[in-house]
């Protein structure tokens, strides 16, 4: 029998957080921050479920962490804890087993999210971004190498660069449109406001238990170090980054603007929706021996992502936002596990809190695209509803991302909204 929750709002068929999710997430309220979880329009206060003995059950440790203003030191504890606390708040909000004492007590820790102030999940030490999509690769690297797109490393290492942490922001945060130098054709470059600015769908994981200075986490060990997955915008400046990417890679064209989603959700809500990593086309080189998984055969995830326009015609209209492309994670060339694998494979230490992109998520079918640069390989710019057409974005454009896992016969597993406003240069 299918789990059902006593809160109502977690049984709708619509919502993002059923019981089967149970995202972690700092919110404020009431002049308080603490940490929680998202089920149906509610947050579940682990501050106030410690407080009034809910988690008394649950090792110290644990309880310890809930009642922090981030979830570091709840990450930091491992993959068995955050079980015991995840199969705990299932039965704390489970229709079936709470008694009436508890789910009194569980309904007073209850606060309504849209009276709540979203924080940021966690403290990021450090931030990386990877390249893991071999379509949205090759697409780019057509506009720049028609007959070669993909250089020789692609598909034998997994492609990263180290990001600029300080300038992750929160859904909602707005993103002021960056200046810097670009340089068209024959001329000298100069500084200004970009005028090619992009958004990147990307899917993010935080880091759990990090490793030693010097070690490096096994293949199959991978996923016990990631706490749990958001939604990323990796806003790209693309006439900046087309100046000054070479010799070193990306600069001020990205490290302006990060967004990622305040809900951070497990892997375990993921578990019915694994399904074997992409498989590689006839001929192509296996993995090196290092970044192969006893389970392959379960190590991609099934989840829909979607990057939703809206323009200030559509706001002014009272017009919904438009969907532009609609890719899956399935589709990516590198699975998360060898991502994080790869990343400690020199001896890099990982963090707890440390946060790593997939890179730009996108299929090899039309509407699939990542990005609107991809989408410049169309022989016409994008054109929307309201018969506004783009190349890139504007002044006033909000973009919205969304992701969900969803099968005939199971629940609607959501990571609600990772959106920002583009707003002008100064």
């Amino acid at each position: 029998m299918a789990l059902k929750s006593w809160l109502a709002s977690a049984n709708d068929p619509g919502s993002d957080f059923p019981i089967q999710n149970l995202p972690y997430g700092a919110f404020r309220y009431r002049g308080q921050t603490h940490i929680g979880i998202a089920i149906g329009d509610r947050i579940l206060d682990l501050f106030a479920c410690t407080a009034n003995g809910l988690l008394a059950q649950l090792p110290e440790e644990i309880e310890y962490a809930c009642r922090m203003e981030t979830l570091n030191a709840l990450m930091e504890l491992g993959p068995d804890a955050w079980q015991q606390l995840h199969a705990r708040a299932t039965y704390l909000l489970d229709a079936e087993h709470a008694s009436d004492e508890t789910r009194q007590k569980t309904e007073a820790a209850l606060v309504p999210m849209n009276e709540a102030e979203m924080q940021m999940p966690a403290r990021i030490g450090d931030y990386t971004d990877f390249y893991a999509s071999i379509d949205h690769a090759t697409r780019v690297g057509k506009l720049f190498r028609p007959d070669n797109p993909l250089l020789p490393n692609y598909k034998y290492v997994p492609i990263g660069y180290h990001g600029r942490a300080s300038s992750v922001v929160l859904s909602g945060t707005g993103i002021r449109r960056p200046c810097g130098q670009t340089k068209a054709g024959d001329g000298a470059p100069v500084f200004g406001p970009a005028k090619s600015l992009d958004y990147e769908l990307e899917v993010g994981m935080f880091v759990g238990p990090g490793n030693r200075l010097g070690d490096s986490v096994a293949i199959d060990d991978a996923e016990r170090h990631i706490f749990g997955l958001c939604l990323v915008n990796d806003w790209s400046a693309r006439d900046m980054q087309a100046w000054e990417y070479q010799p070193l890679g990306p600069f001020l064209a990205k490290s302006f603007a990060t967004t990622i989603s305040p809900w951070i959700v497990p892997l375990e809500a993921l578990a019915p929706y694994r399904i074997p990593v992409r498989k590689r086309a006839e001929g192509a080189p296996a993995p090196l021996a290092y970044l192969r998984s006893a389970s392959e055969e379960r190590d991609g995830i099934d989840l829909t992502v979607e990057t939703h326009l809206e323009t200030r015609a559509m706001r002014e209209a009272g017009m919904e936002p438009e969907r532009i492309s609609r890719g899956n994670l399935r589709d990516l060339y590198w699975s998360l596990a060898q991502l994080l694998t790869h990343h400690t494979s020199n001896g890099c230490n990982l963090r707890v809190g440390d946060l790593l992109a997939t890179g730009t998520i996108s299929g090899p079918d039309e509407g699939s695209e990542g990005c609107l640069l991809e989408m410049r390989h169309r022989v016409n710019a994008l054109r929307l509803a309201t018969g506004e057409e783009r190349t890139f974005l504007e002044d006033g454009d909000r973009v919205i991302l969304r992701a969900y896992a969803k099968r005939p016969g199971l629940p609607r597993i959501g990571f609600g909204e990772c959106a920002g406003l583009v707003e002008a240069a100064r």
